[in-house]
């Protein structure tokens, strides 16, 4: 497997931990907890910076323009039609969902409750099912297409980013929020 696709599939384990996170918190909420919106503000910071620029960057930058540009209509499809559709959906319900939040500040009614519930959960289901097709589908068709030069584009450009995000601390910083929200809201 090829460096930039065994990493990426680490950090879908690591953002589909944080949707664990997101759903814990969303059954707690339905069994009467109060909304913690400066938790689910750490959550969006996550997936702002953790999975969408950090993971998604690599994707978008290197991975997938490399496969439109070698593999054509059937990448143009996969890609611009499937994968990067899904990661601006995902971008709408963390905008819904932190609309949410800020309108819950102001009132608590049961109504934007739900819309947290329901923005929370969207984004976890879609990004569980998005991490699933891109592990089993997109990334093993990207390995079986492009040639070793396409790859060595593709993990170069990965290993610069990763030691880019690594000086500014980005990995050690958003790997920790996880562990401490996975303790937060462990349940039995």
């Amino acid at each position: 497997m090829n460096y930039s696709i065994e990493l990426m599939i680490k950090e879908h384990d690591d953002i589909n931990r944080m949707n664990l996170v997101m759903r814990n918190i969303c059954l707690g909420i339905m069994e009467g907890a109060e909304v913690p919106t400066e938790d689910f503000r750490h959550i969006i910071d996550f997936v702002r910076n953790y999975a969408d620029k950090h993971h998604h960057g690599k994707e978008e930058r290197y991975l997938f323009p490399k496969m439109v540009e070698r593999m054509g209509a059937i990448a143009e499809n996969l890609v611009t039609h499937g994968m990067l559709v899904e990661h601006d959906l995902g971008r709408g319900h963390i905008r819904a969902l932190e609309t949410a939040l800020n309108e819950y500040e102001k009132r608590e009614t049961p109504e934007l409750r739900l819309d947290i519930i329901t923005e929370a959960m969207g984004y976890a289901h879609l990004l569980q099912l998005h991490t699933e097709k891109e592990n089993s589908v997109v990334y093993p068709f990207a390995e079986r297409s492009l040639s070793a030069e396409d790859f060595d584009y593709v993990n170069e450009g990965s290993k610069r980013f990763e030691s880019e995000q690594t000086e500014k601390g980005v990995q050690q910083k958003y790997l920790t929020l996880l562990e401490n929200m996975e303790e937060k809201y462990r349940r039995a």
